[in-house]
């Protein structure tokens, strides 16, 4: 659990490291952050490049100006932060950045964890899990964190059951009871909401959702419950996880105004993490 911190940013901290940029000293990680200088973040639009925008007026009051950069996959904000084109991203669990610093030989970190996205299962044919036929055919996600994530999701649905139990990285291949014999399809995330009128049903992250018009709460066949373990965070690199504008966009996401925002906007559909 991460302890809630104030906003503020220490005066006498921020004016010691622009007296450190200004006279090139550096240190132990390369040279002092120039506050001055616009932060730069990569974000998927929603919900967290609005929550972005909703705090770029308390970094402002700070003397930080945000820069957010949309993108519309989950694999470029890594790649463009990784090569320091982005000092920061805010869109991904830790397990999607597990898998992704291990399949990119990259060493990204989490800095502070912002909120849930309770993933859902989709219908544009079927009203009710019940009404789904033998045979369905059902979209997942194809990066391995989501695939095993959407799994779990089936299996407290009463779909499937899966060989080991609550492990989150199983496959397709680990279905052990499939009674309605339902078959998978994997594919992109960005793309499922185009594919969702042409399918039984799919598995849609919740940004994805709401970005195509969905409420979670209301539409969702199921939906992971607010215990769910997948926190969004925002991430940065071992050399900038300190720099002092980094961390007061963290303290700004986890304020007070940022959660009663993201509980009064979404409705549910995210949740401010614990």
């Amino acid at each position: 659990m991460f302890v809630r911190r104030t906003l503020l940013l220490n005066a006498a901290a921020l004016a010691a490291v622009g007296l450190l940029a200004a006279c090139g000293k550096g240190s132990e990680q390369g040279a002092a952050p120039d506050v001055s200088k616009p932060l730069k973040v990569g974000a998927t639009a929603v919900p967290h490049a609005e929550i972005l925008e909703m705090v770029r007026p308390l970094l402002a009051a700070e003397g930080v100006t945000l820069e957010i950069k949309v993108f519309n996959d989950y694999v470029q904000p890594n790649v463009q932060l990784f090569e320091k084109r982005l000092d920061a991203n805010y869109f991904q669990t830790k397990p999607y950045l597990d898998e992704f610093n291990t399949a990119r030989s990259s060493d990204l970190m989490t800095v502070a964890g912002i909120h849930v996205e309770p993933l859902g299962l989709y219908s544009k044919k079927h009203a009710k899990l019940a009404d789904l036929p033998n045979g369905a055919e059902i979209i997942l996600p194809n990066d391995a964190s989501n695939t095993g994530r959407s799994l779990l999701l089936l299996q407290s649905a009463g779909l499937i059951t899966l060989r080991k139990g609550e492990n989150a990285l199983q496959t397709v291949a680990d279905i052990q009871d499939n009674r309605k014999g339902l078959k998978f399809r994997e594919v992109e995330a960005a793309t499922i909401p185009r594919i969702l009128p042409q399918v039984d049903a799919a598995v849609i992250n919740t940004n994805y959702a709401l970005d195509a018009g969905l409420s979670p709460r209301t539409d969702a066949l199921s939906l992971e419950g607010a215990d769910s373990p997948y926190i969004n965070y925002l991430v940065a690199r071992p050399d900038n996880k300190d720099d002092l504008r980094i961390v007061a966009l963290g303290n700004a996401l986890r304020s007070e105004a940022a959660r009663t925002f993201i509980a009064q906007k979404y409705q549910g559909a995210v949740i401010p993490a614990q």
